[in-house]
């Protein structure tokens, strides 16, 4: 850290966390012992993630009262350890009930009176209070909505308390459904260790997005935002979140500290990448991305001359210092985030391991490259399950790969199960030529026998197919999407070929240089359901495909649009055609990590009875 001389030091931590949504004693641990290492740095105040307590979506878990309860209970331990650490405040994300916080400005001041030591850093505490402008706090069924909220922890107690005013209800969000919005702001005072104070105003991830909350704060006397977030990662958004985070510090004039979570829920995923800009934008320190961190930030009263924002009161020219740690390029990132998804998904939820087919197509050889780079090779398996229709080749390159990255293999012939089906349906497709029937067999059988696996050992099943496949319906239900976790769910082909390029070149977690042999990545794409298939004997190339569907599902282009942008009209009629048709496959296919502005997920809720055809 360098050195002022002569200035007045306070230092803020950021404790960028990877909690687990219901675990709340083990979020409690991790919240302790962040701040207890904060303390041990001399640190004033620790910053956590929205909904670091209960973790983030918690879905309908937050209309249980129980679960609210709960919540307060874990909050108040929680408060109660803040004694602890003498000097340092805490800043927690976590749900209120409606209500008992009305009064909470009152009661911190009646606390002073009665000791001054007890809360010296803390202003006056704001009412934290509900705006019904949104509708009632009932929820459907009589359930109450809560409040996303921020307490500041110290001295044993809560001081203050501050609600989300702006409810996201896009994309992955749906906070509308189990939030009541607050109103006011959150504003209080620190003071460091040479007694120099700074006035903090707190806001929570989408009141950032919006210009009215940040000024509202500053008009307050803030000195320095502090904003609390848990902001699902897809492609380019880091770089987004900075750009805007910008914009505040821009119209304020104040600096900014960005408390980010890490780690993955269901199909969501934080990179962390939590950062600090100063007054005039510029970043002064950003945490590492996809691991926890405790990012420590020195702040000194600077001498320099500092012109505020126009409707700014002159604030105190506060100046932030922290580690700056380097963003990674693209593929890199989105590689990690595609393994930080497996990994807690598989971690969270008590998997002892995973286990795929292996086909010796690109695929199934990218998911088992992401798999052991989450897991270890030890903690993988993979099955051969050739049929009639598989070429010596794809043996061949599962084998090798599975022997570059370690793990164990076998091979299971699914052609004695295939015969024995033909010859009992014989009777019933007397006179019928055979057709997709067939192939869809072949792709049953291997999924009923990978299940069957998983049920004798524990093991998750991934399932291999990927964004392309799933938008046009090149996948079989209760076959080749039968699993546990879609590792490739939203990533499409062009993309799964970029990325089995760049992990050939990059080993990121020390697990294997060069794992997929040159021959999966070069071999045009095959099912291998028949003989001589190739995807684009059903399908368009892929650059046109995946291209159609990211300006259909991710750009919301009608199918005009994408035609007037140069796209074949014939594949663009195709493509949306067999969009509509395999709608009915992603709702029964297993969930996966999103990595793109939209997937077919929580994000994409379109009906499977649909005559529309723009």
């Amino acid at each position: 850290m360098p050195s002022h001389p002569g200035a007045a030091t306070l230092t803020l931590c950021v404790a960028q966390l990877n909690v687990v949504v219901g675990d709340l004693a083990g979020n409690v641990r991790q919240i302790a012992a962040a701040a207890q290492a904060a303390h041990a740095q001399g640190a004033q105040l620790l910053l956590t993630p929205e909904l670091a307590l209960c973790g983030y979506p918690a879905e309908d878990l937050l209309l249980r009262p129980a679960f609210v309860a709960d919540c307060e209970a874990a909050l108040q331990e929680l408060a109660r350890l803040s004694a602890s650490w003498p000097g340092l405040h805490l800043v927690v994300g976590h749900p209120a009930a409606l209500g008992p916080w009305v009064e909470a400005g009152a009661e911190a001041e009646a606390g002073k009176r009665a000791n001054p030591a007890v809360c010296p850093a803390v202003s006056p505490a704001y009412s934290l209070t509900a705006s019904h402008a949104d509708g009632p706090p009932a929820s459907g069924h009589g359930r109450t909505r809560c409040l996303n909220a921020a307490s500041v922890l110290a001295h044993g107690r809560v001081l203050l308390r501050y609600a989300k005013r702006e409810l996201p209800n896009y994309q992955v969000f749906d906070e509308q459904r189990t939030f009541v919005p607050g109103q006011g702001v959150g504003v209080f005072d620190l003071a460091g260790s040479a007694g120099q104070r700074l006035r903090l105003g707190l806001l929570i991830c989408e009141d950032a997005w919006y210009p009215e909350p940040a000024a509202q704060s500053q008009a307050a006397g803030a000195e320095l935002l502090l904003v609390l977030n848990a902001s699902p990662f897809h492609w380019g958004k880091g770089a987004q979140r900075e750009q805007v985070m910008r914009q505040r510090v821009a119209e304020t004039g104040l600096p900014l500290v960005y408390a980010h979570l890490v780690g993955a829920q269901d199909e969501v995923v934080f990179e962390g990448r939590s950062f600090a800009l100063g007054y005039d934008g510029r970043l002064a320190a950003r945490a590492a991305s996809f691991v926890p961190e405790l990012l420590r930030i020195d702040l000194w009263a600077s001498d320099e001359p500092h012109t505020p924002a126009p409707s700014a009161p002159p604030p105190q020219p506060w100046r932030l210092s922290g580690p700056v740690a380097p963003v990674p390029e693209p593929l890199a990132e989105l590689w990690q985030a595609l393994v930080l998804g497996l990994r807690d998904y598989v971690d969270k939820n008590g998997f002892p391991g995973a286990l795929l087919g292996l086909s010796g197509g690109i695929d199934s050889a990218l998911v088992l490259a992401l798999a052991v780079d989450a897991l270890g090779a030890a903690r993988v398996r993979t099955l051969m399950l050739p049929s009639p229709y598989s070429a010596d080749i794809s043996l061949i390159d599962a084998r090798d790969m599975a022997a570059r990255l370690g793990v164990r293999h076998e091979e299971l012939s699914i052609q004695p199960v295939f015969e024995a089906l033909l010859h009992t349906l014989e009777p019933l497709f007397e006179g019928r030529a055979p057709d997709l029937t067939e192939e869809n067999l072949q792709a049953r059988i291997r999924g009923m026998l990978l299940m069957a696996l998983s049920n004798k050992f524990g093991a998750i099943v991934l399932t291999t197919g990927n964004k392309s496949e799933l938008a046009t319906g090149y996948c079989t239900l209760y076959g080749d999407m039968a699993g546990g976790f879609a590792v490739l769910k939203d990533v499409p082909k062009t993309r799964v070929f970029e990325l089995a390029r760049w992990r050939n070149a990059h080993d990121p977690f020390g697990r294997g240089a060069n794992p997929i042999p040159e021959r999966i990545i070069t071999r045009p794409p095959s099912a291998e359901l028949r003989p001589n298939q190739t995807d684009q004997d059903s399908l368009p190339p892929y650059e046109v495909l995946d291209a159609i569907v990211e300006r259909y599902v991710e750009q919301e282009q009608s199918a005009a649009q994408i035609v007037a942008a140069g796209l074949p009209a014939a594949a663009v009629e195709q493509v949306l055609r067999l969009l509509r048709l395999s709608e009915y496959k992603r709702r029964q296919g297993p969930l996966g990590t999103r990595v793109t502005p939209r997937s077919f997920g929580k994000d994409w809720r379109y009906p499977n009875t649909n005559r529309y055809r723009g």
